[in-house]
């Protein structure tokens, strides 16, 4: 018994022994290292509200000129491509039949009036009753209005431009035989050009005439070609939901053709020298838009109230300062009051915020005829 109680006695000593000897506490954690990030402070500029949308370029009028009379093509006077002034003889047809009886007509018109001179005589002289005068009047009336009527088909002969504008096709050729209400030529007004955009009503109040617009056109190598709008509709079609915005495009240089794609950027608003950050610094989580400071090496999450959005910049309507260095790099995952480490030197603002960015916003529907 008494051998029992000294073997018990020894083990618990060789148990306390070798607790004694275990390194430091095991509750102990080593601090985690700073993280690395980069910053910036914010930057001031303008940033404009832009409505963006897609829609084909088209010539302000077109018309097909119609052979108003038939004939034989005498005479083709202008080529595809030409300018022509509204009334400009295009083209003449042989007319030989309507000549005739223009002089057919112009020859009875003539003996019926000297008639009608002898007939007036003889009424004033009592010789003729008043009934049988007004019936020679009434049929030199006539045919005056059918001399007239052969006239005007004489005339139509000479095929006109019916407006101003470039000989966009030709449909004849000399010798060809037409008939009445056949096209001869496509005449296509391009001074000024017009683009059609439908608008959905929610953005009506934003739209209105006068307002800059950017138009960039893929077939010109992405140049930027401003005008204004020129046309808001005051009313909402119904079935899409849309308003047309009609916009005008002067091209003394006729680089523009009508046909051609065009995106149309409508600048409705403009905050001036306002704060803007990077948009990848901004942070949305839960409902929650913010940005991480630094501040004596520790991450500070801040909320912010943002504008408008202009080119890779957001505008910061409260929430931040000018002198604050925001985390543009390495906020992912962040989490606040963490240690970090700038990595990118001292704070400096990035590269220039663009003074005409644009608010991205839904592509519209494309323009329609």
């Amino acid at each position: 018994m008494k051998l029992y109680r000294k073997s018990a006695i020894a083990l618990i000593c060789v148990f306390l022994l070798g607790g004694c000897d275990r390194p430091g506490d095991e509750n102990d954690e080593e601090e985690s290292p700073p993280i690395p990030v980069e910053t910036s402070l914010p930057v001031r500029g303008d940033v404009v509200a832009v409505y963006s949308g897609t829609a084909p370029i088209e010539a302000f009028a077109e018309a097909d000129v119609i052979a108003k009379v038939a004939g034989e093509v005498r005479q083709v006077l202008v080529e595809e491509g030409d300018d022509v002034k509204a009334g400009q003889i295009l083209a003449r047809l042989d007319g030989d039949r309507l000549r005739l009886e223009l002089n057919e007509s112009q020859a009875r018109l003539r003996k019926l009036q000297r008639d009608f001179e002898r007939n007036r005589n003889l009424k004033e002289k009592g010789l003729i009753s008043e009934g049988d005068f007004e019936n020679i009047q009434y049929e030199l009336e006539a045919l005056q209005a059918s001399y007239n009527l052969a006239s005007l088909e004489l005339d139509y002969t000479q095929i006109r431009a019916p407006i101003s504008g470039v000989v966009s096709e030709r449909f004849i050729k000399l010798g060809n035989t037409i008939t009445m209400g056949e096209p001869v030529f496509r005449v296509t007004s391009i001074d000024p050009l017009v683009a059609y955009l439908f608008v959905p009503e929610r953005e009506y109040r934003k739209i209105s005439p006068g307002q800059p617009v950017r138009i960039d056109i893929d077939a010109l190598g992405g140049e930027q070609v401003p005008t204004a709008v020129t046309r808001v509709s005051p009313s909402i079609d119904a079935e899409t939901g849309t308003f047309k915005v009609t916009i005008e495009i002067l091209d003394p240089e006729r680089r523009i053709k009508p046909g051609m794609f065009a995106r149309i950027s409508i600048v409705y608003d403009i905050h001036e020298n306002v704060l803007q950050v990077p948009r990848s610094a901004i942070v949305d989580e839960m409902s929650t838009t913010s940005v991480f400071i630094v501040k004596d090496d520790i991450a500070i999450r801040r909320p912010v109230q943002t504008g408008y959005a202009a080119s890779g910049f957001v505008e910061i309507t409260s929430g931040l300062d000018d002198n604050d260095h925001v985390i543009t790099v390495g906020q992912v995952g962040l989490k606040p009051d963490a240690k970090v480490t700038v990595i990118n030197g001292p704070a400096e603002s990035p590269a220039e915020s663009p003074a005409d960015g644009t608010e991205e916003s839904e592509s519209v529907t494309e323009g329609q005829d």
